[in-house]
């Protein structure tokens, strides 16, 4: 035995080390669940989440495998509709909903949603796959997806995407434009005016 573990012993007094698999010096000693005010305030906290998150999970009748998915808001154009359709907005974000259940789609679209609109985002790709057959789970998550996208303000335009990013069993979203993006471009606008 060193110098060093001789002197350690002789602070340490008669302290025995745990043994390996050993996780608590009081091996009587019971882990506690969470307390009653953790489980109040765990509940308070996804009651809060879920009441924010307005998308509908009413039954919706499935898409047939090879209808595309198309949705154009008041006021645009059908310049900027086509070209969402060609894959002419580059995706800024991307969103896999491929095998994901229903619920979890709902939560995890509503989430990617509002954070593309607090970063100010503009082009999405949603993967969500098509199937084969027209009543099988992927097609009923897109007749899902075509449902909750209508249901955001801030979704101007979604259509079906190109094969590069995925085909019928993917879909570009256009989101209008924030304020702050607005006065940048107007800001962009007047410079370059003079």
């Amino acid at each position: 035995m060193g110098q060093e573990s001789q002197d350690f012993r002789h602070l340490m007094g008669e302290v025995e080390p745990l043994r390996r698999g050993q996780g608590r010096a009081d091996p009587g000693h019971k882990r506690r669940g969470p307390s009653e005010a953790q489980l109040a305030r765990r509940r308070d906290a996804e009651a809060v989440g879920e009441e924010s998150n307005f998308l509908s999970d009413e039954f919706v009748e499935p898409l047939g495998a090879w209808d595309p998915l198309a949705y154009r808001g008041d006021g645009i154009q059908t310049g900027v509709m086509d070209r969402l359709r060609q894959g002419g907005y580059a995706p800024q974000a991307q969103l896999h909903l491929i095998k994901v259940p229903l619920e979890r789609c709902r939560r995890e679209l509503f989430g990617f949603i509002r954070d593309a609109e607090a970063h100010d985002l503009r082009c999405l790709l949603i993967v969500h796959g098509r199937g084969s057959r027209d009543d099988g789970p992927a097609n009923l998550r897109r007749a899902y997806l075509d449902k909750w996208l209508r249901q955001f303000a801030s979704v101007q335009a979604f259509a079906s995407a190109q094969p590069p990013h995925g085909g019928l069993g993917a879909t570009y979203v256009l989101l209008r434009k924030s304020e702050r993006a607005r006065a940048a471009n107007r800001e962009r606008q007047q410079k370059r005016r003079g």
